[in-house]
């Protein structure tokens, strides 16, 4: 079993009983009790939180932290070793010791004394860089292995980049017996969620974002409820979203969303891969090198990758150099938004952006994508998602100018595919059937922003934001007023999810469930940008 772990760090007794009961109501596996943040600290004011903590029925470990390895307070080690050992007296489960002070004669002596006289009582030692990853993190696990072949290992670094975690994480993939490995930070979020289908002992939750002890620590309710941590085992198939930023990322929650709506054994993950070209490549090698499929040898078992800002040509790229295959119009759109892993590790790329786009048109208007042959096409914007647009639309024949206010680059593209182009101007005097906003002009904060003047929409126009925060744009507000139709850019994010999840499950996901899950993230979440 791998815990879900909950860190009690209260500097008062009461504080610390509102959090034990905090965590245990919140779902806590397991409690971990930071005696470090306790004021004016004792051995009875330790034994009080200890006996509060034993009436969850929890299983407790005793943590004392020197004040050198993430300590709250600046404690003598004298009295940092004998809570240890009363602690073990007053029948905490495990306690936590630095290896590097268990090392020293009189700790060893005082902690190995106290644990052979009490049966069950088990010891954690732990190592903590917090400024880099360990440079070899197999290195510390032997060492530590080898001086106390009974103890259960820690090591917990901070990661500085994603690709820093795989060492790391190496060491679950190969361990033989129970052991603790996080990096901390934005980038080793990936080591917490993957602790459970990689067999590690424990991972470390907050009961409350206000409470964490660690950077990087998730709430409890993240991991059940966001990330299936309930559901997880060894068998569990990986999938998640590459990009940078990738925080408020909607994918995570609708594509797990729609694992718990099947009952498929996978989870999402946000997956913040920082860099260029180089980093994607180092990260997708390390991922897929280390068992790409569930059931693969026991390895990370990533089934496949969404791909967003900025690394949709690097992952088309990536295909090209390394891997099978490149769907035709996603070598024509310069950019694969989805990496799918196949059998033996081998890559293929795909576009689902063009697709989410023609079917979101397509569905509002009840038409057939053959029925956009030769329709009148305003796109506004020449970047990444106008291209996907634009080739989209090119694909089935519909007729399209392209406006941006760089000229040269709407030329550049037009004449990529064959169509017309024109400055922003220009708009006043467009005719066209459909207007398809592919710029990020109206996103949250500059929502009283838009891209074509209220005066420009007519009533028999389909009007198509790509911008899906704020869901009501003033563009698509607009346009209502004028009585055209409207389509917002949920429904294309939906559209491309869903051939995305066909790609991955080889299924079709139940788009009421995906457009549930979009709904409420942004109507319980602060407005954040396009992800």
């Amino acid at each position: 079993m791998t815990y879900l772990a909950v860190s009690i760090g209260a500097k008062s007794i009461d504080e610390a009983a509102e959090q034990i009961k905090a965590a245990k109501k919140a779902g806590a596996e397991m409690l971990e009790l930071r005696t470090d943040y306790l004021a004016d600290l004792d051995v009875a004011r330790m034994l009080t939180v200890l006996a509060a903590a034993g009436k969850t029925a929890l299983p407790v470990i005793v943590t004392c932290r020197d004040k050198a390895q993430g300590g709250a307070a600046d404690l003598p080690l004298e009295l940092r070793t004998r809570i240890l050992v009363e602690a073990v007296g007053a029948g905490a489960d495990f306690i936590d010791c630095e290896f590097d002070n268990f090392v020293l004669t009189d700790t060893h002596a005082k902690i190995t004394a106290a644990l052979s006289a009490r049966d069950g009582a088990g010891l954690i030692l732990s190592a903590h860089q917090f400024d880099s990853p360990f440079s070899n993190p197999a290195g510390v696990y032997e060492e530590i292995v080898r001086t106390e072949d009974k103890a259960i290992p820690k090591l917990a670094c901070t990661a500085g980049h994603i690709n820093d975690c795989f060492d790391t994480l190496d060491i679950l993939l190969h361990k033989d017996r129970d052991a603790i490995v996080l990096c901390m930070g934005q980038a080793g979020l990936i080591t917490r969620l993957l602790a459970k289908k990689l067999g590690g002992f424990a991972t470390f939750a907050c009961s409350d974002a206000a409470h964490a002890t660690a950077p990087g620590q998730l709430t409890v309710r993240r991991f059940k409820e966001l990330y299936r941590w309930d559901q997880i085992d060894a068998e569990t198939e990986v999938f998640g979203v590459i990009g940078s930023p990738v925080a408020h990322s909607l994918s995570p929650a609708v594509f797990n969303a729609c694992f718990d709506a099947q009952d498929i054994n996978a989870m999402y993950l946000p997956l913040l891969v920082e860099g260029g070209k180089e980093e994607l490549y180092v990260f997708v090698n390390n991922a897929v090198g280390r068992g790409g499929r569930s059931g693969a040898g026991g390895g990370l078992g990533f089934g496949g990758f969404s791909v967003t800002l900025p690394h949709k040509s690097h992952a088309r790229d990536y295909v090209n150099h390394v891997g099978e295959f490149v769907e035709p119009l996603a070598e024509a759109i310069g950019a694969a938004n989805t990496l799918k892993v196949g059998f033996g590790g081998i890559v293929s790329g795909y576009n689902t952006d063009y697709a989410g786009a023609m079917d979101a048109l397509t569905s509002v208007l009840q038409i057939g994508r053959h029925d956009l042959h030769s329709m009148k096409v305003a796109v506004i914007g020449a970047g990444g998602v106008a291209r996907a647009v634009v080739a989209g639309l090119a694909d089935v024949g519909a007729h399209i100018t392209i406006y941006n206010r760089t000229v040269a680059k709407a030329q550049a593209l037009a004449d990529e595919f064959n169509c017309c182009c024109a400055p922003l101007d220009r708009l006043k005097r467009m005719d066209a059937q459909v207007v398809i906003n592919c710029t990020s002009i109206g996103m949250f904060p500059n929502v009283e922003a838009s891209p074509v003047g209220a005066e420009c929409i007519k009533a028999n126009m389909a009007v198509f934001d790509t911008v899906y925060n704020p869901l009501q744009t003033k563009l698509l507000k607009d346009a209502q007023a004028t009585g055209a139709k409207t389509i917002n850019g949920a429904e294309m994010f939906v559209r491309q999810a869903m051939a995305q999840y066909r790609i991955f499950i080889g299924r079709d996901a139940d788009p009421d469930v995906m457009r549930k899950t979009v709904h409420k993230h942004l109507a319980d979440s602060p407005p954040q940008a396009n992800t």
